[in-house]
């Protein structure tokens, strides 16, 4: 089978910047690259991008216009030298070179121009700090990068939002905890986070509970002169577990750590068919403080269509329950661009939503991610059933200022419905601050379970990782090594 697009390129280490642009121009086609210049003969569009005379270059020297770049798309062939598309490496250049190569000839410009990173906010936050002013930023982030004046201003407004939360987080001397469940009732299409039926997996539930344990008791002895800052339960779905199970791991959670240092206690409820009453009071009895109750969509149709078995019905009867036992800041989750859902459809979701006025609301961009069932659906069905446009994105943001909401956070994934971004709105002191750590990697997060990330932030920027295996049986049976993994990383 051919591929759709392939790409020769005689620069190392590029393929996956040049991959993420590529891709945005031209969604729903396969991307390969060749090493060597055969593309032509594979694909229906071939790219060659790279530099002439370029031995030994690790950056470009601006003085050596012979170190040309080069891009060739089918008879239609782009040149330019350094001081063109100037940046401070070769990398930056090039993406540079290949994004305005590819607006020519596609006619098409990208909301977020070549930015292939998932944190576009960095860029405005880093410059923040340097005190560089607003203006000069959202000019900065136009010119090097030709991000759109919307999405410039937006990741202004949200990073000065992050520094003002930031400020009271404790980096060097604190610290915030992850937990993931791994379950779900079912795996819905567009899913690719470690997630596995509990209708299979119910057996090993309390041995899993159990093995949480064991890292928070770890945790809790290794970072015991550190202070908490917020704690996240996520997942998968949090409340597939059984009520006893829930009260048998924050119970060990409230006796291991000091929960009197934390400004946050999330526990991401998520899926409403797995929301009951008597696991909202179990939550409540341990002061959780921020739940979600995720629709994706007030569709039936596309609720049924991608697998996600709860129904509208059941999103409202959750919803109504969390507030009947007193969650003061519940969040919900919406996703643009599900198959088949057009403007009228986001608009009737909006509408039901700022009817139930949550306190925050988290606005997704569906992402096609290559482990998920959309993936292959995308393939049989085509690319045009996905339909994230600027007026989808602007009646999700419309509806959250109508229920008094502003931005405070914003990430990008590979593969995104319109090249658009994901976007959490709250309400005045309902910010998740945990969302605002993992986005700008400011504080160490510690990770609990199976198929999670720890991250440790050293007091020079420096981060270093560990994962845990995901599946959930070696888990368990390698709970020790996974406690290792740790050790090895978090303690000096």
């Amino acid at each position: 089978m051919t591929q759709d697009i392939t790409m020769y390129c005689n620069i190392e280490q590029m393929e996956y910047d040049l991959n993420a642009i590529v891709k945005a121009f031209f969604p729903g086609k396969n991307v390969s690259f060749t090493s060597g210049e055969e593309a032509e003969k594979q694909a229906d569009i071939a790219l060659y991008v790279g530099v002439e005379n370029q031995a030994d270059i690790v950056s470009i020297d601006r003085e050596e216009n012979q170190r040309a770049s080069f891009l060739r798309i089918e008879e239609t062939s782009f040149t330019y030298f350094p001081e063109e598309y100037p940046a401070t490496t070769l990398k930056n250049s090039l993406k540079s070179f290949l994004y305005v190569s590819l607006r020519e000839y596609t006619g098409k410009d990208l909301p977020w121009g070549n930015l292939t990173g998932i944190r576009p906010t960095k860029i405005a936050y880093g410059m923040l700090e340097q005190a560089v002013c607003e203006e000069e930023i959202v000019t900065r982030m136009k010119q090097e990068h030709f991000v759109s004046e919307e999405k410039a201003r937006l990741s202004v407004d949200i990073a000065k939002r992050e520094r003002s939360f930031l400020k009271e987080l404790h980096y060097e001397d604190g610290y915030s905890l992850y937990i993931g469940i791994p379950f779900c009732p079912t795996t819905c299409m567009y899913c690719s986070f470690t997630s596995f039926p509990i209708a299979r997996f119910r057996k090993e539930a309390d041995a899993y509970v159990d093995c949480l344990i064991r890292e928070m008791e770890f945790v809790a002895e290794t970072y015991r002169d550190k202070i908490l800052d917020t704690v996240y339960i996520g997942g998968g779905t949090p409340t597939t577990l059984e009520p006893e199970q829930l009260d048998k791991l924050l119970s060990n959670l409230k006796r291991l750590f000091d929960f009197s240092t934390v400004k946050e206690f999330t526990v991401e409820a998520g899926r409403a068919d797995s929301i009951t009453r008597e696991k909202l009071q179990v939550l409540k009895k341990y002061q959780v403080t921020r739940i979600s109750v995720n629709p994706q969509t007030m569709k039936q149709e596309t609720l049924d269509l991608i697998g996600r078995r709860a129904t509208v019905e059941q999103v409202l009867e959750a919803y109504s329950l969390a507030r009947e036992e007193g969650f003061d800041n519940i969040n919900m989750d919406l996703i643009l661009g599900l198959p088949g859902e057009n403007e009228e459809d986001v608009k009737h979701t909006i509408e039901e939503v700022v009817k139930l006025a949550p306190d925050s609301l988290t606005v997704h961009s569906l992402a096609i991610k290559r482990a998920s069932k959309l993936n292959a659906w995308v393939k049989e069905n085509g690319i045009s059933y996905l339909n994230n446009t600027d007026e989808t994105m602007k009646i999700a943001s419309e509806g959250a200022k109508q229920l008094g909401m502003k931005p405070y956070y914003l990430y990008r994934q590979k593969n995104m419905s319109g090249n658009f971004e994901n976007v959490g709105y709250a309400t005045a002191g309902k910010y998740g601050i945990y969302n605002i750590l993992i986005m700008e990697e400011v504080q160490t997060i510690v990770a609990l379970g199976a198929g999670s990330i720890t991250k440790r932030v050293f007091p020079d920027g420096r981060i270093e990782r560990c994962d845990t295996v995901k599946d959930v049986g070696l888990y368990i049976s390698k709970i020790e090594e996974m406690i290792e993994r740790k050790r090895k990383l978090l303690v000096d």
